[in-house]
């Protein structure tokens, strides 16, 4: 791709900057990290994420000191009386509150996932594989759909651990088995949400579209893909061509859902565009890559990704590449200053999967930004056979309607 927003050597700079004793604090003001609001699972999850990548490049010894520190977090936030994670921590160690949110339960699994799938460590993979195995009874129960999501990637990053795939016995065989079972019952359910819920001109289980949006056709495509399931596969498609299309501005950068939302019927809000909204678009449109071999879906993966780097409707770069930082958003006057804990992994996760993306493409793609690009899609002869004619009504022009196979039964 011709003139492809720049790569850039990785810095952990600012992340550890924002790191305490115990873990990355949420926030900051400006670049400080801000002690007062503490520490959060979401943010010790995706920072443990973020050391799985880093891993890669960096070594495992540059990362391992921080790898270690988010497990342990995630064991001290781990309730057995309710099954679940606690979510809000002090600067002190003290937990705030009960049980935290289903958000904060699933991107906690899909740390452990991911850690399982990724950890070079042997008593690390351990600890995840432990863990895991004792918090998924509840993160199969798990009923709002971002939390459903991410409990679905993470039993796929199970399912693609060479440590578990190659169990036969023991706690990773207990845990992969157990895994895959959460994974169809979720993925399948998360499905059926869109089919019932879906309007003319709105494929959406929801009322508004809000935030990290594109998380759920993800699941549904890297489900779908993992389980032979082409309907499933093939909605989460539709779905995700649908966020591409509607989040392209007219000349052709990623234009993301705003902060206050796009409510079915109503205006979509332009500002304040989030950085977890371009990374939760980029990591999804690698799935669809990945399932479909389709190049549009790397050019979405770029647009996405140059959003960070001045791709975007202000024109004003969002992330600061050599400290590895990133501005918590971008506003209709310019930039929100702070560089807290999401932001900054989110533009750190985002170009670790460009970087990898193109470790492994030599796709050649029109240049980021040079006119309305042609929203991803494959073309067959057939249709989408599980489909309600409220689904059908709602798929743009640029459908992808892949080959179908009936969807797995959710087990019981």
């Amino acid at each position: 791709m011709a003139d492809r927003a720049a790569l850039h050597a990785i810095s952990r700079q600012h992340l550890e900057t924002l790191t305490g004793e115990l873990g990355i604090f949420q926030h900051a003001v400006g670049s400080i990290p801000d002690p007062a609001h503490g520490y959060c699972v979401d943010d010790v999850a995706r920072a443990l994420e973020v050391d799985m990548l880093h891993a890669r490049g960096l070594g495992w010894v540059t990362v391992a000191r921080s790898a270690w520190r988010g497990l342990r977090f995630l064991e001290d936030a781990f309730d057995p009386e309710s099954g679940r994670f606690r979510n809000f921590r002090s600067i002190d160690g003290s937990w705030i509150g009960g049980p935290g949110s289903n958000d904060s339960l699933g991107r906690a699994m899909l740390a452990l996932g991911e850690t399982m799938d990724g950890a070079p460590d042997a008593r690390l993979f351990e600890g995840a594989v432990a863990l895991f195995g004792r918090a998924l009874p509840a993160a199969g129960k798990v009923t709002s759909p971002r939390a459903q999501a991410s409990v679905v990637l993470a039993c796929d990053a199970v399912a693609r651990s060479a440590g578990v795939a190659g169990a036969d016995e023991g706690p990773e065989a207990a845990v992969g088995a157990a895994s895959a079972l959460v994974m169809r019952r979720l993925a399948t359910g998360l499905h059926a949400r869109f089919l019932d819920f879906a309007r003319p001109g709105w494929p959406w289980p929801e009322a508004s579209l809000t935030y990290e949006n594109a998380l759920l056709p993800r699941a549904l495509i890297v489900a779908g893909h993992r389980l032979g399931a082409g309907t499933m596969l093939a909605i989460g498609l539709q779905v995700l061509d649908w966020l591409i299309e509607v989040q392209t501005s007219p000349k052709g950068r990623f234009s993301p859902v705003g902060n206050g939302w796009w409510p079915r019927g109503g205006e979509k809000s332009q500002f304040d565009q989030q950085p977890i909204e371009a990374t939760a678009l980029l990591l999804a449109a690698e799935a669809a890559h990945k399932a479909t071999g389709d190049p549009r879906y790397l050019e979405a993966m770029e647009r996405a990704y140059a959003w960070f780097l001045g791709a975007n409707d202000t024109g004003r770069r969002i992330a600061d590449p050599a400290r590895g930082a990133c501005a918590d958003g971008l506003t209709s006057k310019g930039l929100n200053g702070n560089q807290g804990a999401e932001s900054t992994l989110m533009w750190l996760i985002a170009a670790e999967h460009i970087r990898l993306m193109r470790s492994r493409t030599r796709v050649a793609t029109p240049a980021v930004g040079s006119g309305r690009p042609a929203v991803p899609r494959l073309v067959t002869s057939r249709p989408l056979v599980a489909a309600t004619p409220a689904m059908a009504a709602a798929t743009p022009p640029s459908a992808v309607t892949p080959k179908t196979v009936a969807a797995p039964p959710v087990p019981g």
